[in-house]
């Protein structure tokens, strides 16, 4: 890897990763997996060659949605602590090239999606590229506290574009791993905001926590905590749950719903007190959160084709 660090400016030259990272790799891995989640649990079985080129081009679509986020929001990344290493505020690549991929890529994968599974899906995809980078990057996240919570849609997209692929159809099933990915967002964005809001005042960006305090926020998270537990057990009693499903989601949901109420507990002197560690440990369990889930919801689906998963 080259070192920035001593390169000159204006000579470094961008490197692979310089431009992989710039399409979000770890918010693509959460993409790609909830896609495949989406597809597999379909009752529509898809040919491997199909299914992996499907995923392939959703993939490619999500990183053309984050390269096109980072062009957009490189004046708050080189203010925010937490993104000031991204590569355009660090310097290793330049905002134009980041707009080019963005845009290539994102042609490249609603076409190529639209040939490999169907129109309807390379529709969803073009859409929730769109919702991203235009709908929720240009105008959401700068102009309303409400930023996270509609803007959440952008996420949660990809399991129903993943049955789309498998069924050429929407599903009542498809919408419920839609809005268990959408619940989730907020109080999984504002545990970190609580923690980081220092970089939302500094970049003058509404999140909650600076538009109507932390207190506010911590009420907000236990409120969305309780629908999201209310939604995610309910899943199980579905076609796509099952005894393994509500399990997974009878101990995550306890567990996330005791960390929204200490969360709800807590006032400010308690948190700076022991540098927010009620919060931190929180948003960390809120990243198992919806792997663990979907990853119960896949094995449901697997087992059902040996006649043993779901009721």
């Amino acid at each position: 890897m080259t070192d920035t660090s001593t390169t000159p400016a204006g000579e470094y030259e961008a490197q692979f990763g310089d431009y992989f990272a710039l399409m979000k790799p770890r918010v693509m891995q959460l993409v790609v997996f909830t896609a495949l989640v989406g597809m597999l649990a379909a009752p529509v079985s898809v040919h491997p060659v199909i299914g992996f080129a499907s995923i392939l081009f959703v993939a490619i679509g999500a990183g053309a949605s984050g390269a096109l986020n980072m062009w957009w929001d490189a004046d708050i990344d080189a203010i925010m602590r937490r993104t000031q290493g991204r590569p355009i505020p660090s310097g290793r690549v330049q905002p134009g090239e980041a707009l080019a991929i963005g845009v290539a890529l994102s042609g490249m994968s609603v076409v190529m999606l639209g040939l490999a599974a169907n129109l309807l899906a390379a529709g969803m995809l073009l859409f929730t590229i769109l919702f991203y980078a235009v709908f929720y990057s240009m105008w959401l996240k700068r102009a309303t506290p409400q930023n996270i919570v509609i803007g959440g849609a952008a996420g949660a997209f990809p399991p129903v574009i993943g049955w789309i692929i498998a069924t050429g159809s929407f599903s009542v099933e498809a919408w419920l791993m839609f809005a268990l990915i959408f619940m989730w967002t907020p109080p999984h964005f504002w545990a970190l905001a609580l923690f980081m809001r220092n970089d939302y005042d500094d970049a003058k960006v509404p999140m909650l926590t600076v538009t109507h305090g932390r207190r506010s926020t911590r009420r907000h998270i236990l409120a969305y905590t309780v629908l999201l537990v209310i939604l995610a057990v309910g899943t199980g009693f579905t076609s796509i749950g099952g005894p393994i499903y509500l399990a997974t989601a009878g101990v995550l949901n306890l567990l996330f719903l005791i960390g929204a109420f200490r969360i709800w507990q807590r006032d400010e002197d308690d948190s700076e007190a022991d540098d927010f560690r009620v919060e931190r440990k929180f948003f960390r369990l809120s990243l198992w959160y919806l792997f663990l889930h979907f990853g119960a919801i896949l094995l449901e689906a697997t087992l059902r084709g040996y006649g043993l998963g779901g009721w």
